[in-house]
């Protein structure tokens, strides 16, 4: 039998064990948990979403929805590159294409279009073009790290047509968004996230 004096020794031994275990097996949960591009594609790939119909059809797409709203930043951008998402979207439905742009664009968007739209043409202007750069920077890295060029290659097409780009200084974000087909509504989403993020930082009512 074990002494008295060593018995709460080996009973603290094996709680500090026990702790360890539990942390550890929290820290796995928690990593398999965590939403990340790769698992988006991978999501992406193993349903296809042309066979299936009614509930089953609206419940895969909420889970891809769900699942492209957990990613960080980062991870988002690397899902654009990849267009893990984008096999789907080709074959939805005007009225689901519509319904997923609206569930994964960022909180407060639309009240984001409105201060943007009440700048001065020329902040406006440059607001666009910042967050395009930035934007071109960040899907050039992303893409250099895949392996899919040269980070800041000059032969990467624009993040954003120029037509696009004429259309949104001509006609105003705002009404060329609200006026735009559910695809060019796409195309336009990643620029809407970068110039969100621009216009959250405050750079664009900053003085010179």
């Amino acid at each position: 039998m074990l002494s008295q004096r060593w018995r709460p020794v080996i009973f603290s031994a094996v709680a500090v064990c026990a702790i360890w275990l539990v942390a550890l097996a929290g820290y796995r949960i928690a990593r398999n948990a965590k939403v990340t591009a790769e698992k988006v594609k991978s999501y992406a790939e193993s349903v296809d979403i042309s066979k299936l119909s009614g509930a089953a059809r609206a419940k895969a797409i909420r889970e891809l929805e769900d699942m492209l709203n957990a990613l960080s930043l980062e991870e988002r951008r690397k899902a654009r590159v990849e267009r893990s998402a984008w096999s789907w979207f080709d074959r939805m439905t005007e009225e689901e294409k519509a319904a997923f742009l609206e569930a994964t664009m960022p909180t407060g968007f639309k009240q984001m279009l409105t201060s943007f739209e009440q700048l001065p043409e020329e902040k406006r202007r440059k607001a666009i073009d910042d967050s395009l750069r930035r934007l071109r920077e960040a899907r050039d890295q992303t893409a250099g790290g895949l392996g899919s060029g040269k980070q800041g290659s000059t032969n990467s097409p624009p993040v954003l047509s120029d037509d696009l780009q004429a259309k949104i200084r001509t006609i105003g974000l705002k009404t060329f968004y609200s006026q735009s087909s559910a695809q060019t509504k796409a195309e336009l989403a990643p620029v809407l996230e970068e110039l969100q993020r621009t216009m959250e930082s405050g750079r664009p009512f900053r003085g010179r």
